[in-house]
């Protein structure tokens, strides 16, 4: 199962006129049996929707007032994401003549064409604060706030990836949580605009369109959502990018020396820009330096399942698995164990999306002298790397769906594998003749092998870029702690020099920063490392941190991607 959540609006899209038919709720309940979950986000406030929805507790979170509560049905516990509304800014509207005025934790909502009065307030206040329209109704939050960023709060604590959520709606403020999402729908009365931003648009209108999106859910899972986001590129082929998916069970085959791990550093890679969450087992040491990667074991120190599982717990954290200090015989019996762990974590979340497996045939073996098989049905996400495609076990080889063969001998190696599996060759086998040539063959009747480019690793770019960061950083390229009116001027010229001048500066200069978003542009700009500038600008745009708690979530994340010493202190 890959979709494990269904996120929908309520008014105009699980609603009409405020209320859900039976047969929408009976069709909710089939997915929840599915073992899916549910999360209702809504621009309403909660009392209110609690007035017209008493079904509320189907819904494993509530996200309401547009992105800024989150309310937990079974529990009852209600928490503010975003601070609540300036009082001056709702007696400046209501000074300007605008008295239907709805006033929640955080939410501040009228109806047009009150929004001129609130855009003037709002500058006349010199408040940090944004209009967010829903077909004629006017929601004032602050800057940044959205459903989008509601939902990313639910699915923290839910510890589900945004990767495996289905998302519907109506309206102007459901674009931000459509884009987010793994897929999104626009039920049929939803704007044009939404069903331009949406994958796709349903046949149905509100309730209806919402219980043709669960049938499909339930009956295709992911193969009726296919979109670009769930792609991974392997290489080049004449006719374009040639990808692979999240069903996929890819076979990367080729002797010693002929960059197989070259092309899953670099695969590895790009599950990282697409969010995917990975764990590589690696028996050789060879991915230990992978960025944004935590490693668990070493030459000397072996790894625990526990140690994986709990790193894996959190979606935005990817491992890999070091061997090193197990006996080559103990491997596939580590193996063995941790296997049913990720089973597990994957029937629950989904995650992680993708296992590399290197030396997969040693892990995998025809002959297991009575020891279990490693692998679960219904395999799928998976990236095996060997030098022997016919040592595997027959289960192993039946969930291969793609096979990548790399060096002067990939024919072989695809005939090779084929003898193993009891198939004829594909038509058009041929070897390499290039050294970045590799052949790709999707396994199906009737395909044929094409010769592709292969992606190619940024890791030599990124060391670079983690070197200067750990290093001397010149003037321009230093981060200055300034603070409002430049009234310092504390340079940085590493990442170790910057997180102790960001632990002793005051409040008031660490905010300024933060919010201005100036911590990500020196970490995209100068830094060069633009995936953790997306990952700070997360830190900096979350409203509900305070200035200790935003300072701490930047220096274990820092930490984290380049490895520094810890300071001692929290």
């Amino acid at each position: 199962m890959y979709f494990m959540a269904l996120a929908t609006d309520y008014d105009g899209t699980l609603a009409e006129e405020g209320t859900v038919r039976p047969e929408t709720l009976e069709a909710l309940r089939r997915l929840k049996e599915t073992g899916r979950k549910l999360l209702l986000v809504t621009g309403r406030e909660l009392p209110d929707l609690k007035r017209v929805f008493p079904e509320i507790d189907l819904f494993d979170k509530v996200v309401v007032e547009n992105g800024a509560l989150l309310y937990s049905p079974d529990s009852g516990e209600e928490t503010p994401i975003a601070p609540a509304p300036p009082p001056e800014f709702v007696e400046r509207l209501r000074q300007k003549g605008v008295d239907d005025i709805s006033v929640g934790r955080s939410i501040v909502a009228t109806w047009e064409p009150h929004q001129a009065a609130a855009l003037e307030a709002i500058n006349e206040l010199g408040l940090e604060l944004e209009i967010i329209f829903n077909k004629g109704a006017v929601m004032v939050l602050p800057t940044g706030v959205n459903k989008a960023t509601g939902l990313k709060a639910a699915l923290k604590e839910m510890q589900l990836s945004f990767l495996n959520v289905v998302a519907v709606g109506d309206a102007e403020n459901d674009h931000a949580l459509l884009r987010m999402c793994g897929c999104g729908a626009a039920v049929a009365n939803a704007l044009p605009a939404l069903k331009d931003t949406a994958d796709f648009a349903l046949e149905g209108a509100r309730g209806d369109g919402v219980e043709e999106l669960i049938a499909a859910i339930v009956e295709r899972d992911y193969a009726f959502c296919t979109n670009q986001r769930h792609q991974v590129p392997v290489g080049e082929g004449e006719n374009g990018s040639v990808e692979i998916g999240p069903p996929d069970v890819l076979l990367i085959a080729g002797s010693s020396s002929v960059g197989k791990s070259t092309l899953a550093t670099a695969l590895s890679e790009r599950l990282r820009e697409r969010r995917f969450q990975f764990c590589v087992f690696d028996p050789a040491g060879d991915y230990e330096d992978l960025e944004s990667v935590v490693t668990v074991g070493n030459g000397s120190t072996t790894p625990t399942v526990s140690q994986v599982l709990e790193i894996l717990a959190n979606p935005d954290d990817n491992v890999v698995v070091s061997a090193l200090g197990l006996e080559p015989k103990e491997r596939p019996s580590f193996f063995a164990k941790l296997m049913p762990g990720l089973s597990a974590l994957r029937a629950r979340t989904g995650r992680p999306h993708w296992l590399i497996i290197d030396e997969a045939h040693h892990l995998m073996p025809a002959a297991r002298d009575g020891e279990p098989e490693p692998l679960s049905e219904g395999i799928s996400g998976m990236i095996m790397i060997t030098d022997h495609p016919d040592a595997f076990s027959p289960k192993a080889l039946a969930a291969v769906t793609a096979v990548v063969a790399l060096g002067s001998e990939a024919r072989q190696a695809i005939e090779s594998f084929c003898g193993a599996v009891g198939e004829a060759p594909p038509a058009g086998l041929d070897q390499v003749r290039e050294d970045d040539e590799l052949l790709f063959w999707r396994r199906a009747t009737g395909t044929f092998v094409q010769r592709i480019r292969a992606e190619k690793p940024k890791q030599v770019l990124r060391r670079q870029t983690r070197k200067h960061a750990e290093g001397h950083l010149g003037e321009e390229a230093s981060f200055y702690f300034r603070g409002p009116e430049n009234r310092m001027n504390l340079r940085a010229h590493n990442l170790t020099i910057f997180l102790q001048i960001a632990e002793g500066i005051d409040e008031e200069t660490w905010e300024h920063h933060l919010r201005a978003g100036d911590y990500s542009k020196w970490f995209g700009d100068r830094i060069g490392d633009q995936d953790f500038a997306q990952e700070v600008a997360g830190i900096e745009e979350d409203r509900s941190l305070s200035p200790a708690a935003s300072r701490k979530r930047l220096a274990e994340a820092v930490r984290r991607r380049y490895t520094l010493p810890a300071s001692g202190k929290d």
